[in-house]
């Protein structure tokens, strides 16, 4: 029998890391403030009344080009590197999943984020990630970006839940992704999921996650704490925490606490499931009793 699975889905900027991913060592390179950037990735997105991501997206292509900065996918891996994580990140994958393991349950990472799986890629810790879901160029021959090959905005990130939910996980099958299919068949209930976020960008997936029975937490540093209150008083979110992932934190005990919970919750559906098999009853659901 296949051990339960449970994911824990995350944003990445101002979540894993200490600020937007292109502020390190993008921005930079071009000789600006990210304050700077942004306004004028921004404002470009309003005149043009462009989603915003694939606004930043092209504002990056064009300053490079203007100031005749080469651009490549292994550029911005590069830079990737200048990621500045929260304290305990790079050792939280392996704990909690040898905590998972100790409960018999197997425990998968994802990253839903707006910013760019380049640079997300050179952070030093995607190999902990089943899969990365974020913003990324598609590159030509030459290994020139020539055109968004995905655009994760706030709203996209919750396709990326259903992938999750149901198994498909290629970006290119749309088929699968909008079949029917059986809830009992689908690998990861929302109710074995946990996403981890740090804000408004996040709320489609947190309500997501609070509507289906899985959990939502925020992640705040002392600077939007306030907004993170305010998701918490909305009931937009379960539980607030600062963002810090080492052992023994409030955030460590809580979602190794919603692990324990979901781990004994999937055992007790196991052990329901054998016994009406046992007697016979497995292929009668208790609803159709209703009707008869």
């Amino acid at each position: 029998m296949n051990k339960p699975i449970i994911a824990l889905l995350y944003d990445f900027d101002k979540t894993l890391c200490t600020q937007d991913m292109q502020n390190y060592a993008f921005i930079p390179s071009l000789g600006m403030d990210p304050d700077a950037f942004w306004k004028e990735a921004n404002t470009f997105g309003w005149q043009q009344e462009m989603d915003g991501i694939l606004a930043y997206m092209y504002t990056m292509l064009r300053k490079c080009r203007e100031l005749g900065i080469p651009l490549t996918r292994e550029s911005l891996v590069e830079k990737g590197r200048s990621i500045e994580l929260f304290p305990g990140v790079k050792e939280w994958f392996g704990r909690i999943n040898a905590f998972g393991e100790s409960l018999g349950v197997e425990i998968e990472h994802y990253v839903l984020s707006s910013g760019l799986k380049e640079i997300i890629e050179g952070s030093g810790i995607s190999h902990e990630f089943k899969m990365v879901y974020a913003s990324e160029f598609y590159y030509d021959e030459t290994g020139t970006p020539v055109w968004p090959k995905l655009d994760v905005n706030f709203t996209a990130k919750t396709q990326f839940v259903y992938r999750i939910n149901k198994g498909v996980l290629a970006v290119s099958n749309d088929k699968d992704l909008n079949a029917s299919m059986p809830d009992d068949s689908k690998r990861i209930p929302f109710t074995n999921m946990i996403y981890v976020g740090d804000g408004l960008s996040d709320v489609p997936c947190m309500k997501m996650m609070r509507a289906y029975g899985g959990q939502a937490i925020a992640v705040y540093q002392a600077g939007n704490r306030l907004g993170v209150e305010e998701l918490l008083s909305r009931g937009r979110v379960d539980f607030i925490f600062p963002a810090d992932y080492r052992e023994g934190t409030a955030l460590d005990s809580t979602v190794k606490n919603i692990i324990r919970k979901m781990a004994i919750t999937d055992a007790l559906v196991a052990e329901n499931t054998e016994q009406l098999k046992s007697v016979g009853q497995f292929e009668v659901p208790f609803q159709a009793s209703l009707f008869e």
